[in-house]
């Protein structure tokens, strides 16, 4: 709460002195003053309500459109997640159909060759080639 505040503090006294000094050396009378101070406020507080106001509608129509873009996107994400599904299936069915019609190998009947067992290649012979 160093210079920040200081500054805040400062802003506040200075601003107050100087709608105080304003007020004593106006040119109109004290009541004129008064009429002249009561109707910028309501000036402002009207200001600000309509912009509240204003805010409030558009915060109701945002609101109103948010709902159905998620319905429709919701709507739009199961109709992918289906045709997944489906494809899924007809994908499953045709790797049963293939396995037992014994067109495919298990997996557990598949020789794999070692690296061993494979010709050691060296490089340079290899771009030489």
């Amino acid at each position: 709460m160093g210079k920040g505040f200081s500054f805040v503090a400062g802003a506040v006294v200075g601003a107050a002195a100087g709608t105080i000094i304003g007020i004593l050396v106006a040119p109109r009378s004290g009541s004129e003053t008064r009429a002249m101070a009561a109707d910028m406020a309501n000036d402002a507080w009207d200001n600000a309500r309509d912009m509240y106001e204003q805010g409030m509608d558009q915060a109701r129509v945002a609101a109103t459109d948010f709902g159905p873009m998620v319905d429709a996107k919701t709507d739009e994400l199961r109709a992918k997640v289906d045709l997944a599904r489906e494809r899924m299936d007809q994908l499953r069915e045709q790797l049963n159909d293939a396995i037992a019609g014994g067109n495919v190998t298990p997996a557990a009947d598949v020789v794999v060759e070692s690296v061993a067992d494979a010709p050691v290649v060296d490089p340079e012979v290899a771009e030489e080639a």
